[in-house]
C-alpha cells in the first residue's frame, strides 16, 4: 500500500485526528437510534396486540436476518467501498424504524426487524475498515489505531447508554402535563403511539446519519464495478477471509474470544430482566431496572474501551491486556452466579455483588474488544478487512445465539452463570501463550485466486 491518504484523490487529505473523529461519530450515530428502540420494543409489540411467543419470533427474525448476511455483506463491503455500504445500512435501518414505530400487523414487524438485522449485518465493518485503511494510507500500516478503535466502542456504548434513557423515558414524558402522546395518538387515528416516538425519532436520526457517511467518509475512486465483478470478488474474498482465520493462530484467537464474549454476553442479557423482576416483585419495575441496568452496562463498556489502550501498555501487549479483559468478565460472571440463589434475591449484600458483576463482565468486555481487533488489523490488509470483520461479528452472534438456547434449558441459579463464566475463562486462556509475529505478506488475502474483483477494486493496494 503507498502512502498516499485514502482521501487524496478528492483533494482533501484526512489526517489520523480526523479520521478518527468522523469514525467516532458515524459510529455514535449509528447505534444511538438502535439504543432508543431498545426500551420501548418489547411494550410496543405488546401494545399492537402481539403474544410473547410472537415477539420472540420478531427477535429470531432480526437474529437469523444478521447471521445470515454477515459474511456476504462484509465481502461486498470490500468489493464496492465502504462509505456505500454504510449509507446503505443507515437506510435500512431508517426503513425498519419507521415500520417498527407505524406498524399494526406481524407481518410488518418481522420485516421491520428482519430489516433492522440487514442493517446491522452491513453495519459491522465498514467503518472501522475505512478508519483504519485512512489512518494506514495517510500514516502506513504501523501507524496506531487502538486508540481510535477504543474511542469508537466507547462511543458505541455511550450511544447505546444515551438511546436507551432517552427511548425509555420519551413515551413517559410524552404522557405529562397536557398529554401530548394522547394527542398525537388522536391525530394519527391510533397509528402513532407515545411508544412509537422513539422509533420514529430514530429514523430521523438515521437519515442525519446517511448524509454525515456521504459527505465526511471520503474513499479513493474505484473502477466501475459490475455485477460480474461483485459476484465474482465477494464470494472470493468471503473464502479468503474463512482461510485466512483457518491458517493463521492469531486471528483464530480471535474469533475463539468474540465467540466467548457472544456467550457471555447472551446469558446476561437473557437472564437479567428476570433477575430484575425478582428483586423488584414486578415485571413493569422489573424491566425499569433492566433499562437502568442495561444503561449502566453500556457505561461500564464505554469505560472499558477508554482504557483499552492504557491497559495494553500496563500489561505490555495488546495479547495481554486480552487476557486482563476476559478475566475480568469471567471473574464478573462468577460474581452474578454464586449470588444467583433465591434466599439471597433481596440481601442487600448480595445485590450489590451481582450488581458489581454485572459491570464488570461490561467493562472487561470494553477493554478486550478494542485490543482483539487492534490485533486483528495489523494482520489482515485493506482486501479482507471488513471481511475478518464481518467473521468475528459472526462468531460472536452464532455462539451467543447457541448460548442464550442452552441457558434458557437449564435450570435458574447459579449453573447458567457459572457455565457462562467457564467459556469466558476458556477465551480468555487462549491469550496465555503469545504468538509469534507474522510478516505482513504472509497474512495478506490471496487475491491472485480472483483478481478481477478484488485487483480492480484496490489498484492502488
Amino acid at each position: 500500500m503507498t502512502g498516499r491518504p485514502a482521501s487524496a484523490a478528492t483533494g482533501h487529505v484526512l489526517d489520523g485526528v480526523t479520521a478518527r473523529r468522523r469514525f467516532v461519530t458515524v459510529s455514535f450515530l449509528f447505534w444511538l437510534p438502535i439504543g432508543m428502540s431498545l426500551a420501548p420494543a418489547v411494550l410496543l409489540f405488546t401494545e399492537g396486540g402481539m403474544g410473547l411467543a410472537a415477539i420472540a419470533g420478531f427477535f429470531a427474525a432480526h437474529s437469523l436476518t444478521a447471521a445470515t448476511m454477515e459474511l456476504p455483506t462484509g465481502g461486498f463491503s470490500d468489493v464496492v467501498g465502504r462509505r456505500a455500504v454504510l449509507a446503505a445500512a443507515g437506510l435500512l435501518n431508517l426503513s425498519a424504524l419507521t415500520l417498527l414505530g407505524l406498524g399494526t400487523d406481524a407481518w410488518v414487524f418481522i420485516l421491520g426487524m428482519a430489516l433492522m438485522g440487514s442493517a446491522r449485518a452491513l453495519s459491522s465493518g465498514p467503518a472501522e475498515a475505512w478508519y483504519v485503511d485512512t489512518v494506514h494510507a495517510a500514516a502506513g500500516p504501523e501507524a496506531d489505531v487502538r486508540t481510535g478503535l477504543a474511542r469508537g466502542s466507547s462511543a458505541v456504548s455511550v450511544a447505546l447508554a444515551l438511546g436507551t434513557l432517552l427511548g425509555g423515558a420519551l413515551p413517559w414524558l410524552l404522557g405529562l402535563g397536557p398529554d401530548p402522546g394522547a394527542w398525537l395518538t388522536d391525530v394519527t387515528s391510533g397509528l402513532v403511539l407515545p411508544l412509537s416516538a422513539p422509533a420514529l425519532l430514530g429514523a430521523a436520526v438515521e437519515g442525519v446519519f446517511v448524509l454525515h457517511v456521504l459527505r465526511a467518509l471520503p474513499e479513493p475512486p474505484r473502477p466501475k464495478v459490475t455485477l460480474r465483478g461483485v459476484l465474482g470478488g465477494v464470494p472470493a474474498a468471503i473464502a479468503d477471509g474463512l482461510r485466512l482465520g483457518a491458517r493463521d493462530t492469531l486471528i483464530r484467537r480471535v474469533l475463539l474470544a468474540a465467540s466467548a464474549a457472544g456467550a457471555a454476553l447472551a446469558t446476561l442479557e437473557l437472564l437479567t430482566p428476570g433477575r430484575a423482576a425478582a428483586l423488584t416483585g414486578a415485571a413493569e419495575s422489573g424491566a425499569v431496572l433492566f433499562a437502568g441496568l442495561a444503561c449502566a452496562g453500556f457505561v461500564c463498556s464505554a469505560l472499558g474501551s477508554q482504557l483499552a489502550p492504557a491497559a495494553a501498555r500496563m500489561a505490555g501487549s495488546s495479547e495481554r491486556a486480552v487476557l486482563v479483559g476476559l478475566g475480568a468478565g469471567a471473574t464478573g460472571l462468577v460474581l452474578l452466579g454464586i449470588t444467583a440463589v433465591t434466599s439471597s434475591a433481596t440481601d442487600p449484600l448480595a445485590t450489590a455483588t451481582a450488581a458489581a458483576g454485572y459491570g464488570l463482565v461490561y467493562l472487561g468486555l470494553g477493554i478486550a474488544g478494542p485490543n482483539e481487533n487492534d490485533l486483528l488489523h495489523r494482520r489482515v490488509d485493506s482486501s479482507g478487512r471488513a471481511t475478518a470483520l464481518s467473521v468475528q461479528s459472526l462468531a460472536l452472534q452464532l455462539c451467543g445465539a447457541g448460548a442464550g438456547l442452552v441457558a434458557g434449558v437449564l435450570p435458574l441459579g447459579p449453573l447458567p452463570w457459572l457455565l457462562a463464566a467457564a467459556v469466558l475463562l476458556a477465551g480468555a486462556l487462549l491469550w496465555v501463550r503469545r504468538v509469534a509475529p507474522v510478516a505482513p505478506e504472509n497474512v495478506r488475502l490471496d487475491r491472485d485466486t480472483h483478481p478481477t474483483a478484488l485487483q480492480e477494486a484496490y489498484p492502488h493496494v
